[in-house]
C-alpha cells in the first residue's frame, strides 16, 4: 500500500474517510513512522505543523526525536498554547520517547527554559538511559495489551521517575522503573513501538480516539 501524507489533510492515506482523524506532530523526529503505523490501522492521518491542522484532528501522536527542539519549534510555530488547550480539553494524545517528555507535568535534567505541554501527572527524567550508543531492546509485560510481551526499543529514552495519583503505570523494566503510563485520554511510552512492528500501543490509543470522537 502506498500512503500519501500531506500537511493539513485529515484524509491522507485513507481517502474513503472511514477511520478516525489522527494527526502526527511533524515539527521534528520520526513522525512518518507513526503515520505509517496509524494508516495501516485504518486511521485517516495528517501531519500537524499549524494550529488549524491541530484543530481538525480527533487525536494526536507526538513522536520520538529531540524534546528540546520540539519545544522550541512548537512555540515558534504558535502551536504550544493550542496543544496545551487541546490536551486540557480532552484531546487523546500518545507520546513516545520525546513525546512522553512533552506530555510530562514535571521534567528532570531539562535544559534552561525548556518547557513541556503537561497533562500527564508524572515526573520524567530526560535521557535516563544514556547516549545513543547505549540504546537497548527488551521485552515488557503490558497487561493492558494482553499476555504477549511487548518488544521495546529504547533510544536515549526518558524514564518516569514518579507517578502521581492521576496517572497509571502500564509497564516497567525489571528493576521497577516505569516506562509506560496512561492518564484518561493520554498515553506515554519511553520507547519506540513505531519502529519495531509493535502496533498494539497505537491500536490502544486509537480506541481512546474512537471513544472520544
Amino acid at each position: 500500500m502506498t500512503t500519501t501524507l500531506r500537511s493539513g489533510s485529515a484524509g491522507a492515506g485513507h481517502e474513503d474517510g472511514g477511520g478516525p482523524r489522527v494527526g502526527v506532530l511533524a515539527l521534528q523526529g520520526d513522525f512518518r513512522e507513526h503515520a505509517r503505523v496509524l494508516a495501516g490501522l485504518g486511521a485517516r492521518v495528517s501531519l500537524v505543523r499549524r494550529p488549524e491542522e491541530l484543530a481538525a484532528v480527533d487525536g494526536l501522536v507526538i513522536p520520538g526525536g529531540e524534546s528540546t527542539v520540539m519545544d522550541k519549534l512548537s512555540r515558534t510555530f504558535g502551536l504550544a498554547d493550542p496543544l496545551k488547550s487541546a490536551i486540557s480539553e480532552g484531546l487523546p494524545v500518545y507520546g513516545t520517547c520525546a513525546g512522553l517528555i512533552m506530555l510530562a507535568d514535571t521534567l528532570l535534567d531539562a535544559i534552561p527554559d525548556q518547557q513541556s505541554l503537561g497533562g500527564l501527572d508524572v515526573v520524567v527524567r530526560r535521557n535516563a538511559f544514556g547516549s545513543q550508543n547505549q540504546s537497548f531492546e527488551t521485552e515488557l509485560d503490558v497487561p493492558a495489551l494482553g499476555a504477549e510481551p511487548v518488544h521495546a526499543v529504547f533510544i536515549r529514552g526518558p524514564v518516569v521517575e514518579s507517578v502521581g495519583p492521576g496517572a497509571t503505570p502500564l509497564a516497567a523494566l525489571a528493576d521497577g522503573r516505569v516506562v509506560a503510563v496512561e492518564q484518561e485520554h493520554l498515553i506515554g511510552t519511553s520507547f519506540h513501538p513505531e519502529i519495531t512492528g509493535e502496533y498494539r500501543f497505537h491500536a490502544y490509543f486509537l480506541d481512546k480516539v474512537r471513544s472520544r470522537a
